[in-house]
């Protein structure tokens, strides 16, 4: 039931971002921005273990995972201004966030920072 429940406020929260980004796009960006994800993340992950460690840990690494998700939304605008189709500008965004995930954390780890 747990599960349900957090499948279903999640599913509300996308879907809420949807709907006001057809007439505020402002506002829908807002909200999207918003690490939602991450503080439902961070507040089932607490319910279920109390666990503070595991809440920090999971903090932690979403900091450092932020970084390079960035790319995505600077990848996806140039492609679309570009003139690419919609779903062709997000896999290759996709593709670059990925390599992106990866060349960071290589380089984090050779700081000594494990994610």
């Amino acid at each position: 039931m747990q599960f349900i429940i957090k499948v279903l406020i999640s599913a509300i929260i996308i879907a809420l971002v949807s709907e006001l980004g057809k007439r505020y796009a402002f506002f829908a960006s807002i909200l999207a921005s918003l690490p939602l994800v991450s503080i439902l993340a961070l507040i089932w992950l607490y319910k279920e273990t109390n666990n503070i460690q595991k809440v920090t840990n999971l903090s932690h690494g979403i900091f450092w995972a932020v970084i390079p998700s960035l790319l995505l939304f600077i990848a996806l605008p140039l492609f679309l201004k570009a003139g690419f189709a919609f779903y062709k500008a997000m896999f290759l965004s996709c593709l670059i966030t990925s390599a992106g995930y990866w060349i960071f954390i290589s380089v984090l780890n050779k700081f000594g920072v494990r994610i």
